[in-house]
């Protein structure tokens, strides 16, 4: 029978202390007692709300009860039968706000920790060597690219290969998955991880290229020629800098390329590696959201005296997922709330010596619910930092829109989709955030499933 009053299981985590000083990963697998005990507290609703509200469709019940009666094999299946990145959703998708965030026990009793639920089958699977490619239809012929090997890309991918299409997988830089591996920390999401679900994905015939740059090596134009379909699911790479006097000074980064250094070309490990990295005693993060966070917990990892978030509003309007700015205190990460940055301060060889803001108060919600950051009259005052790294969101790159004209793109940049998910360029379509202008892994999934769908359909049409 159901406990669901019983304790919600949390899990382990690597002590503060000891995080703080290395990559390795925080949250630990639930043991099989934590699992089970967790499992156990399920309903499994008939109209579960959980379900319903997850952007990719796990049968979340369904799994659970097969984790129950200890099928992990079987409960790996059925959640790859919508989703073929369990290791990874598991670890950092949003469930709070998905999932979680409609379970009917989270008011009374705390949700159900689905997430770690997820994340014990998909890597307890793999252990045991219960992991199978899910099978694909009979060949169709047919020839799909996909740009970009993020979620997104990777999603539409495995969903065509399902459909029985030839899908071939182009990647710009030297190491597959996008942003889940240029963006997020391996404490967070381990590289091993990223490798073994791109490895499903290719057990289900999909091919991978590294190094090809859409726009300049090759053009949409070109590829329309190999490829009767093409999704384009490059992300957002292209930061959004503040415009204040002192951007170009020595030591501010960009959360992009700060987090690209770190994580995907090692610049932790330097010299061992050959990309440096470098940050100083004092360093600030100006923006509120997970890349903040991030940048934030990669830079106290690099030894600095302290390391400060600044952001415009209050802790309660912060965009960042509740979990990631408890781990970021717990590591010792401090927090100015209501600053705005005016201008980033050098000495007379350009090196950053300090971030003049102003306080603020808050005013009216502004048009996403929040309220608008209002700076008070002589509240100046300049923090002393020589690190600045500049988390404030992110578009996309412009080279593919750049080098095809026939795309047309919205004022933010971003490539503008009809109401039937289609770019304005016949058999190209997109998804991620090349549409969304920067978004979760989730989103990104879900526009990748989606766009396969709609690929199918056109390939099937004969158009």
């Amino acid at each position: 029978m159901p406990n669901p009053s019983a304790p919600r299981q949390n899990g382990r985590q690597l002590d503060p202390s000891v995080r703080k000083t290395n990559f390795e990963e925080v949250a630990q697998i639930f043991t099989k007692e934590e699992a089970l005990a967790e499992a156990n507290r399920c309903l499994s609703c008939k109209n579960a709300r959980c379900q319903a509200n997850c952007p990719v469709g796990v049968q979340i019940p369904a799994f659970i009860a097969l984790l129950k009666e200890g099928n992990v094999g079987e409960a790996l299946a059925k959640i790859m039968e919508t989703s073929l990145l369990p290791a990874i959703c598991g670890r950092v998708c949003p469930q709070e706000k998905h999932c979680e965030g409609n379970c009917v026990l989270r008011e009374k009793f705390g949700a159900v920790n689905i997430g770690m639920l997820e994340r014990y089958t998909a890597d307890t699977a793999r252990k045991e060597g219960l992991t199978k490619a899910p099978a694909c239809a009979k060949p169709t012929g047919k020839k799909v690219v996909c740009i970009g090997s993020g979620p997104s890309s990777i999603a539409a991918a495995a969903e065509l290969a399902r459909a029985g299409h030839e899908v071939t997988v182009l990647e710009a830089l030297h190491a597959f998955g996008g942003v889940l591996r240029y963006g997020i920390p391996s404490f967070r999401l381990p590289r091993e991880v990223i490798d073994r679900e791109i490895e499903t994905v290719k057990a289900m015939g999909v091919k991978f290229k590294t190094d090809v740059l859409v726009g300049a090596a090759q053009k949409v134009a070109d590829l329309l020629k190999q490829f009767d379909a093409i999704y384009i699911g490059s992300g957002a790479g292209l930061p959004t800098m503040l415009g204040i006097p002192g951007e170009s000074s020595v030591g501010v980064y960009s959360a992009n390329e700060f987090l690209t250094r770190v994580n995907l070309m090692q610049a932790y490990k330097f010299p061992q590696t050959d990309t440096p990295v470098h940050v100083g005693k004092r360093v600030v993060v100006l923006g509120g959201g997970n890349s903040a966070m991030d940048a934030a917990r990669c830079a106290m990892r690099l030894g600095p005296d302290s390391v400060t978030i600044a952001y415009r509003r209050s802790a309660e309007e912060m965009p960042a997922r509740a979990a990631e700015v408890e781990h970021a205190a717990q590591e010792g990460v401090q927090f100015e709330y209501l600053v705005t940055p005016k201008e980033i301060m050098q000495d007379e060889n350009g090196h950053v010596t300090g971030l003049k803001c102003t306080r603020n108060k808050l005013g009216e919600p502004d048009a996403k619910g929040r309220r608008r950051p209002i700076e008070i009259a002589g509240s100046e005052f300049i923090l002393p930092v020589d690190t600045v790294i500049v988390a404030i969101g992110q578009r996309p790159n412009p080279i593919i829109a750049k080098t095809t004209p026939e795309l047309q793109t919205t004022p933010r940049g971003v490539l503008a989709l009809d109401e039937q998910g289609k770019t304005s360029l016949p058999g190209v379509y997109a998804g991620g955030d090349i549409i969304r202008g920067g978004a979760t892994v989730l989103l990104a999934m879900k526009d990748g499933i989606e766009a396969a769908h709609r690929i199918n359909r056109y390939l099937q049409e004969g158009k």
